[in-house]
């Protein structure tokens, strides 16, 4: 069943110029996180905007999670996924939700997310 719905779209240049302060980076993303986007703009734009639509998911926007407790991954078929912690993996399991289903795209100014959440209703 679909619990949630999340979407987002940031602009990559603005995740780019943020991205030049190592305390945003490491406010943000996850050390695996910045390790494998090697500071490519589109792939961090990518992740900030799949952060964005998980918190859309749970309807609580960053109130009370930090971005850092949500990871953006990919598997070794560059498919996109996400593993949460602290706050966030409380909220996930609060709402019910057992899956998060994760899809990203973008163009060269743009990079957007979407996020279903799904799970058994409590």
């Amino acid at each position: 069943m679909i619990l949630g719905i999340g979407t987002d779209m940031v602009e990559v240049l603005r995740i780019e110029k943020a991205c030049e302060s190592r305390r945003f980076l490491e406010r943000i993303y996850t050390k695996a996180e910045q390790t494998i986007c090697e500071e490519k703009s589109q792939r961090l734009a990518g992740n900030f905007a799949v952060k964005e639509a998980v918190v859309k998911v749970f309807g609580t926007g960053f109130r009370g999670i930090e971005p850092n407790e949500i990871e953006v991954l990919r598997d070794n078929r560059g498919k996109p996924y996400v593993i949460l912690y602290g706050k966030a993996k409380e909220k996930q399991q609060e709402l019910g939700i057992t899956n998060l289903q994760v899809s990203i795209t973008n163009t060269k100014e743009y990079a957007m997310a979407f996020v279903i959440g799904e799970g058994e209703e409590k």
